[in-house]
């Protein structure tokens, strides 16, 4: 009952994220009970189990962008002060998981209502033609084989969403380094020993508070080059106050550990591609793994192509402009790569299936371009949760910026370059990533 007040008293954007859900799970469900009824139209297994395998694109997608939608649903994100009135991190949880389960359950319920009235089950009236093929209309549908089917979206959407935001333990170790004592029992915070007469040492101390009021001189120098303002000012305020100074948050210069990972699966997959070719086997089971490589190669590229981007932009003695929009994508790499890798890899693949589908095939009808939509659909869905998740972050630290009278065109310029930045570097390696899988294929 909560989940269902906060879904309906959230923000209109939140509702328009939520209703894509919904809209992308009535797809889904719509292609799951087409695969139900060329099942029951055709008795051959084998054809009826390829098209509920080709199910799962959309299912995965689907999933992705609730994942992604959750995500970005401020209302049910953890803030002080709701432990107090029994909203902890679990709750909360639990709260976004049924939230989605609400949404996927109202696409599911529309995709079964719309495969009925098509089929006559409302009306008496259902479409003719090749719809046949997948409606099986004037058979009987098993209700519990196409609840099953349809159950799937709201099942797996929920339990990803329940596993992407569930409270994570603290580190192993971390406790136990926080809470470390010194020689003679001193209590301090930090895991380095101190070796025997280091406290009796003259201008010990000293250097410590000079080092602390260093720190608090150098929060606003760090805000403006776009470091995240408040835990600088609180860095300060701690060192002004004599208590042991926290260093600033700095930004991730280690790039995610995927590049290498993707590289590898993208050289296989090319490979595969081009040894189907040869073989003469291009239609073959092989040629579509050697595709799926390479989409998968795209997708686990993306995050340190993305940090790679941010670190280009700081390359030759860069401006404000510059170090703004390369620390954020620097920062955000792994939140914003990795939908923008997926994106890439949706597209190469299309492309690719495009090239190698022939004009006068009848197999490719409104379901293809339907599940061709879904899949394209959500990934860029996806992608756009992802940027308004980001924005969502760095809230404080844009408002620090303007405090400190940045203007509100130096921001948008920064997110301006950041965009063809990405652009730039990730359209040639699609397109080059598209031709090179359509190439060998091809023949």
């Amino acid at each position: 009952m909560l989940a269902l007040r906060l879904s309906l008293g959230a923000r209109p954007a939140v509702q328009v994220r939520r209703l894509l859900v919904a809209g992308a799970s009535a797809g889904t469900g719509f292609l799951l009970l087409s695969a139900l009824g060329h099942a029951l139209s055709h008795p051959d297994p084998a054809a009826s189990a390829l098209r509920l395998a080709w199910c799962t694109a959309p299912l995965a997608a689907t999933v992705y962008l609730a994942v992604a939608v959750a995500r970005a649903d401020p209302a049910t994100r953890p803030r002080p002060g709701l432990s107090a009135v029994g909203l902890g991190p679990v709750r909360l949880m639990a709260i976004s998981a049924a939230t989605t389960a609400v949404s996927c359950l109202l696409g599911s319920a529309l995709a079964l209502l719309v495969f009925l009235q098509l089929r006559g089950d409302l009306t008496g009236m259902s479409l003719g033609g090749g719809a046949q093929e997948f409606l099986a209309a004037g058979r009987p549908l098993p209700l519990p084989a196409a609840l099953t089917l349809l159950a799937l979206v709201p099942l797996s959407a929920s339990g990803a969403v329940a596993v992407t935001l569930r409270p994570r333990e603290p580190v192993k170790g971390a406790g136990r380094a926080a809470r470390a004592y010194g020689r003679f029992g001193a209590y301090r915070r930090t895991p380095v020993r101190e070796s025997f007469g280091a406290y009796g040492r003259f201008g010990r101390q000293l250097g410590a508070a000079a080092r602390g009021r260093r720190t608090a001189a150098e929060a606003p120098a760090q805000e403006q080059d776009g470091a995240p303002a408040g835990a600088a000012g609180d860095a300060g305020a701690e060192a002004v106050d004599g208590s042991p100074a926290v260093v600033p948050p700095s930004v991730p210069t280690a790039a995610p550990s995927g590049l290498p990972w993707g590289v590898a699966v993208l050289a296989v997959g090319l490979a595969v591609e081009a040894l189907t070719s040869r073989t003469g086997s291009a239609d073959g089971p092989a040629a579509f793994l050697g595709l799926a490589l390479t989409s998968l190669g795209l997708a686990l590229v993306g995050p340190g192509l993305t940090h790679l981007c941010g670190r280009l932009l700081q390359a030759v003695r860069p401006g404000a402009l510059r170090l703004l929009a390369g620390r954020v994508l620097m920062t955000e790499a792994t939140r914003i790569g990795r939908p923008l890798g997926v994106v890439c890899a949706v597209v190469s693949a299309a492309y690719t299936m495009a090239s190698l589908h022939d004009p006068d095939d009848p197999s490719a009808g409104p379901l293809v371009v339907l599940g061709v939509l879904l899949v394209a659909g959500c990934t860029v869905a996806t992608l756009l949760t992802a940027a308004v998740e980001a924005k969502q972050a760095h809230a404080d630290t844009t408002a620090s910026l303007r405090r400190l009278g940045a203007p509100a065109g130096t921001l948008r310029r920064a997110a301006s370059l950041r965009a063809g930045a990405l652009l730039a570097l990730f359209g040639p390696l699609t397109v080059a990533v598209a031709e090179l899988s359509a190439w060998p294929l091809g023949g």
